[in-house]
């Protein structure tokens, strides 16, 4: 069924309104609806800040800088709740799962058996933050400076530059449980073959969170 155009908005809203009010002879027997005058459907509305649905104040902010994603994986460790029941081990591989995504950046969740490895890698143009939140990881990191070591335990943050090279393994004899975010995501990874040195070439390979970490 073909309706019937509106008929243009006036400019003048208080013409209109009062035209609506006062109506003259020829059409006082006439029925005047409210929304006959144009107007849009905010104006009909009213004021649309008034709506919950439209003035949302709970939406989440998503972080820009380094501080804000290690905040953010701060509070998402300290959240057991979230996390907790996702979390799955695999006796052949690293098991991983992303936990959230934002406008630049991925955060991961990712679980370690003993004896587990990520191997010696960097993660490309990605920069990111690592937190254990149950057992310990040891992180062995590669610099110009010479090989250093140290155990990664819940309640501790690294936080890491694009190109940093390191391996992270659970050389313990308890399963380890840690949340990773990345920015940009992880779109490639470097592995590195054994010895490793700064200056080695990588070996190229997908990127996948459960080589990396």
């Amino acid at each position: 069924m073909r309706m019937n155009r509106i008929r243009k908005r006036n400019r003048d809203r208080n013409k209109h309104s009062r035209l609506l009010l006062i109506p003259s002879p020829a059409t006082a027997t006439a029925t005047v609806h409210p929304w006959a005058d144009g107007l849009s459907d905010v104006s009909i509305a009213g004021d649309p800040l008034a709506f919950p649905h439209l003035a949302r104040t709970d939406l989440p902010q998503h972080p820009t800088t380094v501080a804000g994603y290690a905040q953010l994986v701060r509070e998402i460790a300290a959240d057991r709740a979230r996390w907790e029941p996702l979390v799955r081990y695999d006796a052949l591989t690293r098991w991983y799962a992303r936990l959230e995504t934002g406008p630049g950046y991925e955060v991961w969740l990712l679980s370690w058996l003993p004896g587990q490895s990520s191997g010696f890698h960097d993660h490309g143009d990605s920069s990111g933050v690592m937190s254990v939140v149950a057992g310990e990881l040891v992180e062995r990191s590669l610099t110009h400076a010479g090989e250093g070591a140290r155990t990664l335990r819940p309640g501790g943050q690294r936080v890491f530059s694009s190109g940093y090279l390191h391996e992270v393994v659970n050389a313990s004899l308890e399963p380890a449980v840690s949340i990773h975010l990345y920015s940009p995501g992880l779109t490639e990874m470097h592995q590195y073959g054994v010895p490793v040195t700064p200056e080695a070439q990588p070996v190229r390979r997908r990127p996948d969170p459960a080589g990396a970490h």
